[in-house]
């Protein structure tokens, strides 16, 4: 008998996997492909839409012939922040373009000035000033910028929504990528913004569905149920909203450290904005506030700053333990030439302005001080970017993903300086491709429990005298 299975493509910017989930929602059968990089018609690094829309049609299609396997239900996660502008027949008339590219100078000062102004519309669409990474100035530049292509764009699909059409053949628009920092949703009256209808950009834009809508689709004598797809980060969390009903916050940590709060509905502010806080709408329709800071890539500047000082292996720092005297003595020094001002992360983060000097790493005596020292830094700027989000009344919880979970020195350090919430570490294989998943649970799947999927180890706070009194930072 052929094994009843839900297939995700999660379609990720450098790795594309298709995975098909069991009951249990065990990975079965897993196929993937790294697609090299093109470039568009400026000669910027793209994404070759070609290639993946050619492997995801075969994928299907051979994933149909095996007969090991009943394809009762499929989904796709994918990263935002993009889309596939299609012509009459359903094909890409654009390339795909890099969230990455340039944005022209001038030109989103144009858009701000004409509707509202930039605090005003950053705050009403929770999409802070982020160029081609707000989607639907994508479309402002192609209008303005390039007419003769704008005007063979049929219809607009976020990344999510156009693998899925690849499947069922029908063009949607949803909810998670609507929400996600498109600058496309007005927050504050729950719908596209006026700008959107003043420029016709409506008119590329499919009517908006909810994450749970799905079109039925004729496969091998049997039907499969095709979801619309979901924004990957939003796709991520769908797991925890699941399991858990008390407040949490997830911390995913990687080249970004993004911490969701979908406990915290409380609109954007200004200030908030201004320290990268942004809001994606979740699943069930709902706001989640975030704040991002770019930790992994702050963090591996200055580490191998101090490796190559010292004469150390690049990752000589999973070696490190944390040393609760060493703390001790580095958080009584009060020099602040010693502190490890960030380098990398101008202009983005909840410190936007804040800089400093390189340190002169000749004050340290030995790696592990200086490393030391460089974590302790780095967990007072998490802890302001987390601090932003908490709201009015602080999750009990925060659960850690990503590869900031083996660094035992940051997350011991994390857990002190917020000594009133609980942390956890906690991985999630294919996380992102399991949430995308989890949305069509109820559509094909009788088993309800997922708590099988979990597996958690709380951090236990370092127990440091003066990190409360740790003031570095200022905001």
């Amino acid at each position: 008998m052929n094994e009843p299975v839900i297939a995700i493509y999660d379609i990720g910017k450098t790795n594309k996997k298709l995975l098909l989930y069991d009951r249990q929602y065990r990975i079965v059968h897993q196929d993937q492909i790294n697609v090299p990089e093109t470039v568009d018609d400026d000669g910027y690094p793209c994404e070759d839409v070609e290639k993946t829309t050619q492997w995801v049609k075969k994928s299907f299609k051979a994933i149909k012939k095996n007969k090991k396997f009943a394809i009762q239900a499929l989904n796709v996660s994918a990263y935002g922040a993009s889309f596939v502008h299609l012509d009459e027949r359903g094909r890409p008339a654009t390339p795909l373009y890099n969230y990455l590219k340039p944005y022209p100078e001038g030109l989103a000062e144009q858009l701000y000035d004409q509707y509202g102004g930039e605090e005003a519309f950053t705050r009403q669409t929770a999409s802070p000033r982020l160029g081609m990474l707000n989607s639907g100035l994508q479309l402002y530049w192609l209008k303005h910028r390039k007419p003769e292509m704008y005007r063979n764009i049929w219809r607009s699909l976020h990344l999510p929504q156009y693998f899925a059409y690849l499947i069922h053949g029908k063009y949607f628009n949803e909810i998670t990528s609507l929400g996600c920092h498109t600058a496309l949703w007005d927050f504050t009256h729950d719908r596209s913004h006026d700008w959107v209808y003043a420029e016709k950009i409506d008119a590329t834009l499919p009517p908006v569905v909810s994450t749970h809508s799905y079109e039925m689709i004729s496969n091998n004598n049997s039907n499969t149920l095709c979801g619309v797809g979901i924004h990957d980060s939003s796709a991520s969390l769908v797991p925890y909203l699941l399991a858990f009903e008390e407040s949490f916050m997830l911390l995913s940590s990687g080249t970004w450290n993004i911490t969701l709060n979908p406990f915290n509905d409380e609109p954007l502010t200004d200030k908030e904005l201004r320290k990268d806080c942004l809001q994606y709408i979740n699943y069930r329709g709902a706001s989640v506030k975030a704040s991002r800071i770019l930790m992994g890539r702050e963090h591996d500047y200055q580490e191998a700053r101090i490796a190559e000082y010292f004469g150390k292996s690049p990752d000589y720092h999973r070696s490190i333990v944390p040393d609760q005297e060493l703390l001790e003595t580095l958080l009584t020094s009060g020099s602040h030439e010693r502190h490890f001002y960030p380098q990398t992360m101008q202009k983005t983060g909840p410190l936007p302005n804040f800089t400093g000097p390189p340190t002169d790493l000749s004050q340290f005596t030995n790696y592990e001080e200086a490393y030391h020292q460089l974590i302790l830094d780095l967990v007072e700027m998490q802890a302001v970017s987390m601090r932003l989000i908490t709201g009015q009344t602080p999750p009990k919880k925060v659960f850690i993903t990503g590869g900031f979970c083996a660094n035992q020195l940051f997350i011991s350090l994390l857990a002190a300086h917020l000594p009133n919430i609980r942390f956890y570490t906690t991985e999630l294989d294919n996380a992102s491709a399991l949430g995308a998943a989890l949305v069509m649970h109820r559509h094909w799947n009788r088993d309800e429990s997922i708590d099988h999927l979990f597996q958690f180890q709380e951090v236990s706070p370092i127990k440091v005298s003066d990190i409360d009194a740790y003031s570095f930072v200022k905001t």
